[in-house]
């Protein structure tokens, strides 16, 4: 079997198979374990065909050209909105990731808990290469099968009545913002104003478009945009008191909480927290909304975040891992939210499409078999205990927290150096919070043989924090 690699002049000089003929062989591939044309380390992998010739793999001073013409054509080509870290990934496998120089790197980041399932699933692929061969994309105008087998799985799983397909998680919350304001329009009586203002918390992060932006705490994130929506009031997360008055005076339409913050600095609400804005919120005729797009889909051992508090809200916001690394994003809601919402008020050209919905199938069937959840509980606590006991005695460790695979190291010093010393050493990680926390939401399917390799990479990497 060759092994293909594209050379920049895209010519063809290799047969190339015709989409229906090249898919049709993807598919007997995956149950063989083969893939037409490409091979990598043994270990075969799926890809559509593509003009590309045979060449040579890039080796020594040409991979490290290679590196350095992707960052400067980076820098000329695309608008600077990230500051990235030089290295540049070529592919995946698993937990592992590997860069054009083929270093391996331990991946504790998932894409920022996107890829829940690790790089590669065989039956992710499986998945969007049969659905890919057969239908992508039809807009909303049609009905389409995976669409409606994916809502139904949502909606069966959970407190949900019907659902709305986005593509990321502030569009999610983009939707929910106008679904809220709908909703106390539709519901306000004897000529009352409806309510039109918002409840978001300290430390909070609901998104980058201006509605979503408008929800979010940092002010860095604000200011450049201003003005954007009016009528959002930020209370201290966790202050059920100052929630509970301000949402008795009647003005708010919804109220917006992470039931554990992610970019906010792995913080988790307390069940009586929650309980009061949903007591408040009951009272008032507010709509209660968790964001669980970074917190849910297993990542806490459960189903959703909010199952462990036994609290169901009226709206929850999902994204992230849904689909395992192809944009999707999805709101769920109860019938009476639902009911204020007609033909025209929302839409999205590519939200739902079969393509994305056949990947979210595959992802949602294996993260929600209980099998599934229970080892994610279990890993989290192996994890925490081996964290707790390599790292917990270091001066600069404040507190080691969170659930399931979702994890804080909180530090009394900048986390930033701490995790550019670890990318060195081979295990990727975030920071969070106010750049003192180093975040870790690794792939659900990492192993405790891997969860031992990342804490010993943590622990060796301590000594930079003294510096």
């Amino acid at each position: 079997m060759n092994a293909v690699h594209i050379s920049p002049n895209h010519s063809i000089s290799q047969p190339c198979y015709k989409p229906r003929q090249f898919f049709s062989l993807a598919r007997e591939s995956i149950l063989i374990g083969r893939s037409p044309g490409i091979q990598i380390r043994g270990r075969s992998v799926l890809r559509a065909c593509l003009n590309v010739d045979v060449a040579a793999p890039n080796t020594g001073k040409a991979k490290l050209a290679k590196i350095k013409d992707v960052i400067e054509m980076e820098g000329k080509l695309l608008v600077g909105t990230y500051a990235r870290t030089a290295v540049v990934l070529e592919r995946g496998e698993g937990c592992k990731l590997y860069d054009v120089e083929g270093k391996e790197y331990l991946d504790l980041s998932a894409g920022i808990a996107v890829n829940a399932l690790g790089h590669g699933d065989v039956d992710w692929l499986k998945a969007v290469v049969e659905q890919a061969a057969t239908l992508t994309h039809t807009s909303n105008i049609f009905y389409t099968i995976p669409q409606v087998e994916l809502a139904k799985r949502l909606v069966d799983s959970s407190f949900a009545d019907r659902v709305f397909f986005s593509n990321s998680g502030t569009e999610s919350n983009e939707a929910a913002i106008k679904f809220a304001r709908k909703h106390q329009r539709q519901t306000a009586t004897n000529g009352k104003e409806p309510a039109t203002e918002f409840i978001a918390f300290s430390n909070c992060f609901h998104g980058r478009t201006l509605g979503a932006l408008a929800l979010t705490s940092k002010v860095q994130y604000r200011t450049p945009f201003e003005p954007i929506m009016p009528g959002v009031t930020f209370l201290e997360y966790g202050n059920a008191q100052a929630a509970t008055e301000l949402i008795k005076q009647g003005k708010i339409a919804a109220v917006f909480v992470e039931p554990i913050q992610g970019e906010g600095g792995i913080y988790s609400a307390t069940k009586e927290f929650l309980q009061s804005l949903r007591n408040a919120c009951d009272e008032a005729g507010t709509l209660l909304v968790f964001d669980e797009v970074q917190c849910g889909l297993g990542r806490t051992g459960f189903l959703w975040a909010h199952e462990a508090y036994g609290i169901f809200p009226d709206m929850m916001t999902l994204a992230k891992p849904l689909a395992g690394g192809l944009p999707i994003g999805v709101v769920l809601v109860t019938e009476r939210v639902a009911s204020s919402i007609n033909y025209g008020d929302h839409g999205s050209t590519f939200a739902g499409n079969p393509l994305v919905c056949s990947a979210a199938l595959a992802v949602f069937d294996k993260i929600s078999k209980p099998d599934f959840l229970s080892s994610v509980s279990k890993k989290g606590i192996y994890f925490k205990e081996l964290l707790n006991q390599k790292l917990g005695g270091n001066r600069h460790v404040k507190e080691i927290r969170g659930v399931g695979l979702i994890i804080g190291i909180d530090l009394d010093v900048p986390a930033t150096p701490f995790v550019d010393a670890c990318r060195n050493s081979g295990l990727l990680v975030l920071t969070a919070g106010k750049g003192n926390v180093v975040r870790i939401v690794p792939p659900l399917i990492i192993t405790e043989k891997e969860i031992e390799q990342a804490v010993d990479i943590l622990f060796q990497t301590l000594q930079v924090l003294d510096k």
